[in-house]
């Protein structure tokens, strides 16, 4: 049995994560601001925080509490990553952050952690909204991987997707579809890759169990251009899509990207995890949010 502490697992995958971990017979804290219940009653532990403010962090997680892993999920600075460098120092085995293929700007290129490399990437300090998603992530990692006394991998997830994806973003283009409303999409021919919220879920698992350090890319195995989702969404509508490259910012899609967005799995894979095939979840996903 391990302990672990969740930072941000009352939602989503992280609470998909949560749930494994229980099930694996791990002692799970999980820590957020305490505004989303989650369900899980006196099977776990549970500290209240603001994530982005270090008072309140050190002051969660003081007492002499250590863990055997951390998972992070709701780390969005550098500043926040290097309270958790302070704050954990001497008190973490193994720290996962969870990052993004933002880190990565769109292109034609398949592309591997090396692209970004967080060890040696110049450094600046700042808060979540001093910076772009991605390149406060890519301030994350490098502050974590350059200052950090403890070990750390950063997943590198695509969008993640499921019935349970509070943002709805999958919902947007079915709902769009449904009510002939106009899509803004740039680029249909652009590809993507994605992960479903139950495989991030064990993904982050299993790599708890890995002496991997560094960044990992993980996503499904596949990838499908945006013309295609759109085609399966029209499928499951029995309506026709609307796509534009003119419409008002609440009509331009979340996939709206202006070239592919892919990375590479075989860090992960020679490592001995196997993918789950895009086509295996995401039209079934797809037909079940549709028949709602």
């Amino acid at each position: 049995m391990k302990k672990i502490l969740i930072l941000g697992g009352t939602r989503f995958f992280g609470k998909r994560l949560a749930e494994l971990l229980l099930e694996e017979g791990h002692q799970v804290t999980i820590a957020t601001r305490g505004n989303t219940a989650d369900g899980f009653g006196d099977r776990v532990g549970r500290i209240q925080l603001d994530r982005e403010n270090k008072e309140s962090l050190a002051k969660a997680v003081e007492g002499g509490r250590e863990w055997d892993t951390v998972f992070d999920n709701i780390c969005y600075s550098p500043q926040a990553a290097q309270d958790a460098c302070d704050v954990f120092q001497g008190k973490v085995k193994r720290y996962i952050l969870t990052s993004t293929l933002s880190v990565y700007d769109p292109s034609s290129r398949l592309h591997q952690e090396k692209d970004v490399n967080p060890y040696i990437y110049p450094v600046s300090m700042g808060g979540r909204s001093d910076f772009s998603y991605g390149e406060a992530k890519r301030l994350a990692e490098a502050v974590l991987f350059q200052n950090a006394d403890f070990p750390v991998a950063a997943v590198r997830f695509p969008i993640v997707l499921g019935e349970d994806d509070y943002t709805g973003r999958l919902e947007f283009h079915i709902d769009h579809v449904k009510q002939g409303r106009p899509i803004g999409i740039p680029n249909l021919q652009a590809k993507m890759c994605f992960i479903s919220s139950s495989e991030a879920a064990s993904f982050l698992s299993w790599m708890k169990n890995q002496r991997v350090e560094g960044p990992i890319n993980a996503r499904s195995k596949g990838e499908v251009k945006l013309s295609e989702l759109m085609g399966w969404i029209e499928k499951e509508t029995g309506k026709k899509a609307i796509i534009s490259k003119q419409v008002s910012d609440k009509d331009k899609s979340p996939f709206g990207v202006p070239d592919s967005w892919l990375m590479d799995t075989n860090k992960a894979e020679r490592l001995g995890y196997q993918f789950q095939p895009l086509q295996a979840w995401l039209p079934a996903l797809i037909r079940q949010l549709a028949a709602k």
